[in-house]
């Protein structure tokens, strides 16, 4: 029984090890190609192959390297500040505030990356507006 617990413990310690890895590349990730806007940095986080699920991003590094660029070009000023991020496994979850223009209140945007051997290999997005007025006094983060 002790052996099986000690078994349990140290895989349990193994997988958050691997977990808080995989939240650190994402925000490494995050932090190199959206606010630094280095596509090549950011890609030393990504694996072989880039799934794309986002309908306004190409596929693999190549659609990453387009989306950082119109970025550099459309909005140099550009700002992702992340909220929160949550790890589940090989999926990390950010929730994040991005401001394209300075000075105009932005979007919410919940992002989420498949991992496999601590690269990234897929990502989803949903995007949300952050309205003038809410109907409600609670904060989108």
């Amino acid at each position: 029984m002790l052996a099986l617990l000690g078994a349990t413990a140290s895989w349990a310690q193994a997988h958050s090890a691997q977990e808080e890895a995989n939240r650190q590349a994402v925000l490494a990730f995050y932090e190199k190609g959206l606010n630094q806007k280095d596509a090549d940095a950011a890609l030393k986080y990504v694996g072989d192959r880039y799934v794309q699920h986002n309908p306004n991003a190409a596929d693999g590094p190549e659609g990453f390297r387009q989306f950082i660029a119109f970025l550099r070009d459309k909005a140099p000023a550009s700002h992702s500040e992340i909220k929160k991020s949550f790890v589940d496994g090989d999926f990390v979850i950010l929730h994040v505030h991005s401001v394209r223009t300075p000075g105009t209140r932005g979007n919410a945007i919940v992002d989420i990356f498949r991992l496999e051997h601590g690269k990234i290999v897929e990502h989803w997005d949903t995007v949300q507006p952050i309205p003038e007025t809410s109907a409600n006094a609670n904060s989108m983060f």
